[in-house]
């Protein structure tokens, strides 16, 4: 599939998704002008310069930023037709301890990359959220919530700019830094007991693949005020330890703080105005502009029921243990698992 956008800008771009997708858009897309990766972490710009050598890559820039510094990102934003959003501050139990910090970057840092794009020649805008923004109980979820509720909002005031801004909300991606089963994994070598939050913990669970795939489809189909969600199976944690360390013990050590039992993508409020597209649902905006008709005329779109809504535990598609670990097996990299290093002498 040929793509109209031909230089990129992808803050956060040293992430695990970032460097998912800058594999995907050099490996797929030949006809890629420029390639942007923005982040503010220089040890992983410069490892990842050694794997997009200038000679080999041209396309690639890399720029040491900050996504809550405006004049630096309007400088990366030169020259750009799309943006992907994706840095954010995203450890819920750090962010309940450094508030601000997270408000700065999630929501601040939001209205930066809105800004950037208004003022420059940009066309396309699509940010990643997260489940945690649905009726979210933590700090993460609520900056989440409003980082989405600008860039929906950011429709409005686009003016006579083609400029479009669309969400993308997925769950946990597996083998994701931070997520559960790197933990797992990290915790099988050190002990024989596995801590468990709750035994009745679900999550949804999405591939890095599967999270680009959907970003690249809304990029394709944007009317700019979507919120993209992904059906996705759900898994419980008991399972996600017994896949991985079926041998060890379990131990129950407590939610934390700011932590749901299940995650929820679309609350029973936001079914008013979701539409089943067939691979995904499409939460649309309440605005009074945005084009329904055009909307229904581009997608075979059914409106969910008025008491949908879409929850980790209630969902009707699971992973299953052997299924996990052929997920495992495929999709998360341990190259982390080197040997412990051994005191010095």
């Amino acid at each position: 599939m040929k793509i109209k956008q031909k230089r990129f800008l992808l803050t956060g771009g040293t992430g695990s998704f970032g460097k998912a997708f800058v594999h995907y858009l050099l490996t797929n897309y030949s006809e890629l002008e420029r390639l942007v990766i923005f982040s503010r972490d220089e040890q992983k710009h410069f490892r990842m310069q050694q794997e997009f050598p200038k000679k080999e890559f041209p396309q690639v820039r890399f720029f040491i930023g900050d996504v809550r510094d405006r004049d630096r990102l309007q400088r990366a934003v030169q020259g750009i037709d799309t943006i992907i959003h994706a840095a954010a501050m995203k450890h819920v139990p750090l962010a309940e301890y450094n508030p601000m910090e997270c408000i700065k970057t999630n929501i601040l840092g939001a209205q930066n990359v809105i800004e950037c794009a208004l003022d420059s020649e940009v066309e396309h805008v699509i940010t990643l959220s997260s489940d945690k923004a649905a009726a979210p109980i933590n700090l993460y979820g609520a900056t989440k919530l409003a980082s989405d509720k600008l860039f929906i909002a950011a429709n409005n005031i686009r003016g006579v700019r083609n400029v479009k801004f669309s969400v993308v909300r997925y769950g946990n991606v597996m083998g994701s830094n931070g997520s559960v089963i790197p933990f797992f994994i990290k915790r099988k070598r050190a002990s024989n007991t596995i801590p468990i939050t709750h035994p009745k913990m679900t999550r949804f669970n999405i591939t890095l693949i599967e999270g680009i795939k959907m970003v690249m489809y809304a990029l394709q189909h944007q009317l700019g005020g979507e919120i993209y969600v992904p059906k996705i199976p759900s898994y419980r944690i008991l399972d996600v330890a017994e896949a991985i360390a079926p041998n060890h013990n379990t131990e129950i050590v407590g939610v934390r703080p700011g932590e749901k039992l299940h995650e929820e993508m679309i609350t029973l409020s936001d079914s008013l105005n979701t539409y089943d597209i067939g691979k995904y649902y499409v939460i649309l905006p309440q605005e009074p502009h945005f084009e329904i008709t055009k909307f229904l005329q581009k997608y075979d779109a059914q409106k969910v029921s008025e008491d949908f809504s879409y929850n980790s535990g209630k969902n009707t598609q699971w992973v299953s243990i052997e299924e996990l670990r052929k997920l495992i097996r495929k999709h998360v990299d341990t190259t982390f698992l080197v040997s412990k290093p051994t005191k010095d002498k």
